[in-house]
Order: C-alpha cells, then structure tokens, then sequence
C-alpha cells in the first residue's frame, strides 16, 4: 500500500529577516506611542477628566518644596491648587487629583511641548524669549533680586557694604551673580551649584552673603528661623545693563513669576489669569486675601511686611501686588544707555 504524499513543510524565514520584522513593528508601535504621549496637555481638559500633572520645584523652601512624606508645601503649590481646584469648581467640576513633577529650570518648556505637565508654578519668570515657546497665566508674584546674610551681622546693610572684604555667594552662571560683580568689580565673588550649598555655606561663616531673587531668599530664611534677614538691593549709580539704563536707586533684577502654559489653548489661560483675579481679590468682609495668606504662610510675615512697606514710601520704585493678564512688560521699551556710560 502507498503511503499518502507527504506536505512540503513551510520553508523558515532567515534569521535576519524575521529580526528585522519584529524591529520594524516595535518601530512602529514606539512611533505611535511616542505621539500619544509628545502632544501638549490642555489643562482644562485633564481638570474636567479628573487628573491634573502639576510641575513645581521639589528643593526650594517656601516656595516648592518636597518632603519625607511626600507632602508638598510652598507658594508656587498653594497658587496651583487655588487655581485648579478653583477652576474645577467654576465650571462645577469635581476637584481633581493633582499630581507634581519635578521641574528644573531648563527644561520647564521641554515638559510644556512634550505634554509631560498642564502647567507648571516654579519659579517661572516671565520673558520674551519663553513666551516664545510657552504661553503664560500670571504674573502672580513680583520679584526683586536680595540679599540674604546672617541675622547678627550689621555690617551689611547695603549693597555696596559688600565691598568691605565680603565674599558673596550665588549659583553658577546665574545672572544675580553676574549683575553684583558687574557693579562691584572687586567683590569676592564664589558661585556653587544650588541655594541650598550656598545657604550651607552662609550657615558655616564660609561665605558672608547670598544674592537671589528674594523670595526664595525669604524662603530659606523662614525654613531657618533666626538665623537670617534680607537685605534690599538697589543700584548705586546709574548702570547700563543690556544695553538699558538702571537708575541708582531702582532695585535689581525684576522677576514677575508666571504660570507656564501649552500655547495651543488660549483658553486655558483665559481661566487661569481669572482663577487669580480671584485669588487676589479679598473677601467681602475685608481682610487679606486668599493669595496673601497663602504668601504669608509660605515666606513669613516679617518679610511680607516689609514688601508691602517699601511700596507706601516717598517714590517708590517696588510694586507688591500683581496683574493677571498684563504682560506689557515683555515688549515695554526701555530707558537707552547714555553715551559714556558703562
């Protein structure tokens, strides 16, 4: 009897070929998911969803800080939950979850455009070269460049009392550094990598100052009570900075802290700059308001005090509180440097 005629077995696929394959289709399915997760978030729809990724500092007392339990305090973090919860709750949304992420400084925009944040309130200054990238709520805190030195030395009361032998501290490349050794050539200038070296290092008596913006001076300074007080800063003489004129007697650097948003949902900052309209707005019975206790809490109020006394004197050139939605100051001209002057 014959047997029946046997199948051909299926021929196997060289090795290089079925290799090939499954890289191209894991290629693929890396594609479509890398799409799925670079898209900018819009924060009014991840509010409405239930779900809200928040970006803030983790290491900067009073203003983002995060702790051995994974608590989160600061004024950046009370500004982002005031404004979703608030948000939430205008459009009669329940509150959502909030979940924060670590944002250092450089790569804040990078978390903006790849969709890994909604927003991000950290430290966040407002101008023009990144509202090219991002769009902004705000500005919800104006700044001022300080000084933090020890509560029990006397001897530096102004900037220029820096000139005394004093060694200054401030991070590399920071632009707080470079603005105090522009007017103060022979300052004894050492620059580490955080403010938190630095306030090691004033804490030890290795250094006799730290210049910054000054609420995260503030910051630092009610995270160690009594160990430190700020110092205002103001020009000596008239300076030429960038190419524009700072007057003697103007304070240094002016920050306007902003919310970092997608610039693909304008309506998104509409609702932000008018959750901190009302923020800042007191209550009907008087009193502060929402946005100054939460000010106060974080950086003390000694220091809030003095903000808001420096603003009611004889020609002041400090301002306290801020405009949500003005951001005139981006583009605003300024004063020429005179001929001559360096």
């Amino acid at each position: 009897m014959k047997s029946a005629p046997r199948t051909a077995a299926p021929r196997p696929r060289p090795l290089p070929a079925v290799l090939g394959l499954l890289l191209a289709a894991i290629l693929v399915a890396a594609g479509l998911t890398a799409c799925g997760n670079t898209n900018p978030r819009n924060l009014l729809e991840s509010i409405e969803n239930g779900s809200v990724i928040a970006g803030t500092k983790f290491d900067q007392p009073g203003l983002g800080l995060r702790h051995p339990d994974k608590s989160f305090s600061g004024f950046d973090v009370a500004v982002s939950k005031y404004v979703i919860n608030d948000i939430a709750e205008t459009n009669s949304w329940d509150k959502p979850d909030i979940k924060w992420r670590e944002t250092p400084s450089a790569q804040r925009e990078t978390l903006i455009a790849n969709g890994e944040v909604d927003m991000i309130a950290a430290t966040y200054s407002i101008n023009a070269a990144r509202s090219k990238k991002v769009a902004f709520a705000g500005p919800y805190l104006i700044n001022y460049q300080g000084l933090l030195v020890r509560e029990d030395d006397d001897d530096i009361q102004t900037l220029t009392d820096l000139n005394k032998g004093k060694k200054l501290c401030s991070v590399t490349g920071s632009t707080s550094a470079q603005n105090v050794k522009n007017q103060l050539p022979k300052i004894q200038l050492q620059e580490f990598d955080s403010y938190s070296s630095c306030v090691e290092a004033l804490r030890r008596g290795k250094v006799d100052a730290l210049t910054t913006d000054e609420a995260i001076l503030a910051g630092f300074s009610n995270f160690y009570p009594g160990e430190f007080k700020l110092v205002d800063m103001t020009y000596p003489d008239d300076a030429c900075v960038s190419s524009k004129l700072k007057k003697a007697g103007s304070p240094f650097s002016t920050e306007r802290y902003g919310i970092g948003l997608a610039k693909d949902y304008p309506e998104a900052v509409t609702a932000v700059n008018e959750s901190l309209v009302r923020m800042m707005t007191p209550p009907p019975g008087g009193g502060p308001s929402a946005w100054e206790l939460a000010l106060r809490e974080a950086i003390g109020d000694a220091e809030v005090d003095a903000m808001v006394a420096r603003t009611e004197t004889a020609d002041s050139r400090y301002a306290f509180t801020p405009t949500p939605g003005d951001l005139d100051f981006v583009t605003a001209p300024s004063d020429p440097c005179p001929e001559g002057l360096s």
